[in-house]
């Protein structure tokens, strides 16, 4: 099974990065996890919506389209998720091919603050829904106070976070296996 992650921030030492690297450790070996990058995904404009799209959009469409299932890490940003997430969301959502459409997602997010990035990935739910993403509903991963969970390379070591975090990725397994079942794949 092939998984993609995708993280709302850039910065170099990100917490929801270290989230998906933490994934990576977690996941069974019969599962990759490849993280995208969306640094050099261009701001949307619809001036330079043409097809072909730009190569960043183009290799982040294809990446979303190869995987079984997306998990998306994303920050808080002043009680939403980033920017920089929204507008890799609106690059896949246009165009041709919307690989979002009946894709399975996980939404997480960690934040240095007390509510784990809430009212983040509660938009985020509601974004991925309007780009028809099947986002797993359960359970949640709040990861609040972050720095105080995590080593020197940003992965988590807090017991109780990793044991929600299996229970997580273990359900997510059995719901991509459950959705391509549907899908007849």
């Amino acid at each position: 099974m092939k998984l993609l992650g995708i993280s709302g921030s850039l910065r170099e030492s990100s917490y929801n990065t270290g989230l998906l690297t933490t994934a990576s450790t977690l996941l069974p070996a019969d599962v990759t996890l490849t993280i995208a990058s969306l640094r050099e995904i261009p701001l949307y404009d619809g001036d330079i919506d043409n097809e072909p799209q730009p190569s960043a959009v183009v290799l982040l469409k294809e990446q979303i389209a190869q995987a079984d299932g997306v998990i998306i890490a994303t920050p808080e940003y002043n009680y939403s998720y980033s920017g920089v997430l929204k507008n890799a969301i609106d690059w896949a959502s246009r165009g041709a091919t919307r690989p979002f459409t009946d894709k399975p997602v996980a939404v997480i997010g960690a934040s240095p603050g007390n509510f784990g990035a809430v009212r983040a990935q509660t938009d985020l739910r509601r974004l991925m829904s309007a780009v028809s993403g099947a986002v797993l509903p359960r359970p949640e991963l709040l990861v609040s106070n972050v720095h105080n969970k995590i080593n020197e390379e940003g992965i988590i070591t807090d017991e109780a976070t990793l044991k929600v975090y299996r229970t997580l990725l273990t359900n997510f397994i059995e719901y991509i296996n459950h959705s391509n079942l549907k899908r007849g794949s």
